[in-house]
């Protein structure tokens, strides 16, 4: 017993030595509080100078946001504004550029829009996404749309061309959910699945692949909707009721957008859908996509028409020019420190229709479809009996001069082999039988320029260079220069070839 004792008061002891040691050790001071985060609301400096991420305006797992774009500039051949045309102006030659001007230009950078996005979670992981975007002009705060600017000049001869205000054909249809809308779920571990009227994955490309991520005033990709967004038919850049799946692991990344509904639905396309696959490693990224689309839709103007179509034709019946599509995007960039390099390469086929075959005269007489969310225009089914082959190669650059100030250069380069068809000419035929110098101007004293038809073969060269000074978190201040030159089949109809476009502006993000 007394040995016993003498081991728990030895074991006591020791203890007692250990805990005494460990004591020692502990500091007599506590640790530094952590700084609370600064009030991003304390002024509207204080909101300014914060991220959209850090200082979002977000209630009960709804956030309201938005960008307003704002600017001004030269263009050495200019076509007149248009409010209804998502980018104001045609920064890249047109058919329609003309006469230099100063004029106001909305969207330089990007699109402005407003938007409201929930992301709810439901149970651990999981949660309830969606998103509705309105994309609209910020001086006159009408509702981007490509077939409204195109009904505005309908029916002007195509020798005035110098009366006709900038237009084209866009996926923007003036509707509320213009940009898009849909719903959905996520998890960080099985991906994304969403469901609505939604970007293309090639359009998600283009901000990730492109130097000015897709901007208006700088990038042929943004300028051009056929060009990468779009894969050769600018209205498949967004598809209506699709289904839409993102996947990530690891490095590594897959997705796939089908299209469920039809034209009936607003979409570009009786059917449509892409695939796409992509990695990071190393600094670099990668992706490939490929897309197919069937009887995709390009709408477009009728100039002068000689006879009156049957009914239920109206002046603002447009043309519908109509294609299957097959494409291929692969993007590619890399990052390194301050320095990130851009480039990028589309394939796309577009052949006759599948649904209308490719004999017999180039407009189905009397038949009309509604197009776009309501626009009413004829079929013109044979302008691609043989196949068009368009491409497109881009190369940029982006450097981070300061912490707030980024410069970017950027090169495009597209072509378009000699797709003629012979056929019987008529007033409504959609090719020739040759390709030849063009000698019809398409404005009284203009020069005629380009090949003789549209289908001959042309390229078209961009290039690009501009700066983006960031004074605080929310605001872009930008400026640059983009310049534009066409020949062959892609200058057929234009007043002049070429165009110098001088453009600077504010953006502000909320």
């Amino acid at each position: 017993m007394r040995l016993l004792k003498s081991l728990l008061l030895a074991s006591a002891a020791g203890l007692l030595a250990v805990s005494a040691a460990q004591a020692a050790d502990i500091p007599t001071k506590k640790a530094a509080p952590v700084a609370p985060k600064p009030n991003c609301y304390a002024s509207f400096y204080t909101w300014l100078d914060s991220t959209a991420a850090d200082c979002p305006l977000s209630a009960f797992g709804i956030t309201v946001y938005g960008t307003v774009d704002m600017g001004g500039g030269y263009n050495s051949h200019a076509a007149k504004f248009n409010d209804n045309f998502p980018n104001g102006i045609q920064e890249k030659v047109s058919k329609d550029s003309n006469d230099g001007k100063w004029q106001k230009v909305p969207n330089g950078l990007s699109q402005s829009n407003i938007g409201v996005k929930i992301k709810e979670q439901v149970v651990p992981s999981w949660y309830v996404i969606g998103d509705v975007n309105f994309g609209f002009d910020p001086y006159s705060l009408k509702a981007a749309n490509g077939p409204a600017s195109l009904v505005d000049n309908n029916l002007i001869s195509s020798t005035r061309q110098d009366l006709i205000s900038a237009n084209g054909d866009s996926s923007r249809n003036g509707k509320l959910d213009n940009t898009r809308a849909y719903v959905g779920v996520s998890n960080a571990t099985y991906g994304t699945l969403t469901f609505g009227r939604q970007y293309s994955l090639t359009n998600d490309l283009s901000g990730a692949y492109d130097p000015f991520g897709g901007a208006y005033a700088f990038s042929l990709i943004g300028t051009s909707g056929t060009v990468e967004q779009g894969t050769g038919e600018t209205e498949t850049a967004r598809y209506n009721e699709s289904f839409k799946y993102l996947l990530t692991y690891n490095n590594l990344r897959a997705s796939t957008i089908v299209q469920v509904g039809g034209w009936q639905q607003g979409n570009g396309a009786k059917d449509a859908f892409q695939i796409g696959v992509g990695g990071d490693y190393a600094g670099f990224s990668l992706d490939a996509i490929y897309a197919y689309a069937k009887d995709a839709v390009n709408l477009g103007t009728w100039g002068s028409i000689t006879t009156t179509p049957a009914a239920p034709w109206t002046p603002e019946s447009l043309k519908a020019t109509i294609a299957d599509v097959n494409a291929a995007v692969v993007g590619l960039k890399y990052k390194w420190d301050k320095l990130t390099l851009f480039s990028g390469y589309e394939y796309a086929k577009l052949s006759a229709p599948s649904d209308f075959g490719s004999a017999g005269s180039d407009i189905v007489v009397g038949r009309y479809y509604t197009f776009n969310g309501g626009y009413p225009a004829q079929i013109q089914k044979n302008a691609f009996v043989d196949p068009e082959h368009l491409q497109v190669i881009w190369l940029g650059a982006k450097y981070g001069v300061l912490s707030n100030l980024d410069a970017a250069v950027g090169y495009y380069y597209e072509w378009q082999n000699n797709y003629t068809a012979i056929g019987t000419a008529t007033a409504t035929q959609a090719y020739t039988t040759a390709c030849a110098a063009n000698t019809t101007a398409a404005a009284p004293g203009a020069t005629p320029q380009g090949a003789n038809h549209g289908s001959c073969s042309g390229h078209t060269d961009v290039v690009s260079a501009m700066l983006d000074w960031r004074p605080v978190k929310r605001v872009d201040v930008y400026g640059g220069v983009m310049y534009s030159h066409v020949t062959g089949g892609m200058a057929n109809g234009y007043i002049h070839d070429s165009n110098t476009s001088f453009t600077s502006g504010v953006r502000v993000n909320f």
